[in-house]
C-alpha cells in the first residue's frame, strides 16, 4: 500500500487525444463541488426516470387494450356467427357460417395475435433497450479493425 501512496489512475485516452490532452491523475482534475449544479442534474434524471415509467405503462396499456379487442371480437364472432348459423336448421345456412366463423377466426384474429406479439417484441427491443441500456453520453464509438491495427504496427 506503501508503494503505491499518492498515485491514482488515469483517464485513458483514445486514438483522437494527443498526450497533452490526457490528464495525469485524477487528482489534477478535481473540481469544486457545486451543489446546484448536481441537484438539476438529479433532477433531469428524475424527470427522465418519470416520463419513462409512464411510456413504459403506456405501452403495455397499448397491448392490453390490443388483447381485450381480440377478446372482445373473437366473442363476436363465436355468437353472433356460430351460434346464430347453429341456430337453423338448414345445413347451408350452417356451413356458410362455418365458413365466415373460420375464416374470422383465422385471418382476422390470428392476424391480431400475430400484430400484438410483433408489437409486443419491438416494444421490448426498441422502448425497454433504449431506456435501460443505451445513454449516449460516453465516448465516440470506434469499431475493431485490423485493417487499423496494421496501420498503427506502420
Amino acid at each position: 500500500m506503501e508503494r503505491f501512496q499518492g498515485r491514482t489512475y488515469g483517464m485513458l485516452g483514445t486514438s483522437e487525444m494527443g498526450s497533452d490532452d490526457q490528464p495525469d491523475s485524477a487528482r489534477e482534475r478535481a473540481e469544486e463541488f457545486n451543489f446546484s449544479e448536481v441537484f438539476v442534474h438529479q433532477m433531469i434524471h428524475s424527470i427522465e426516470f418519470v416520463l419513462g415509467a409512464v411510456s413504459n405503462t403506456a405501452s403495455y396499456l397499448r397491448l392490453w387494450a390490443l388483447s381485450l379487442a381480440h377478446s372482445e371480437l373473437s366473442t363476436v364472432f363465436y355468437e353472433k356467427v356460430l351460434l346464430l348459423a347453429w341456430g337453423y336448421e338448414n345445413i347451408i345456412i350452417r356451413l356458410v357460417g362455418l365458413a365466415v366463423f373460420a375464416f374470422a377466426t383465422a385471418f382476422i384474429l390470428l392476424m391480431m395475435e400475430t400484430l400484438s406479439a410483433f408489437l409486443h417484441a419491438l416494444r421490448l427491443h426498441w422502448v425497454e433497450f433504449q431506456n435501460k441500456f443505451y445513454h449516449g453520453d460516453g465516448y465516440k464509438f470506434m469499431p475493431f479493425s485490423f485493417a487499423l491495427l496494421a496501420d498503427d504496427e506502420d
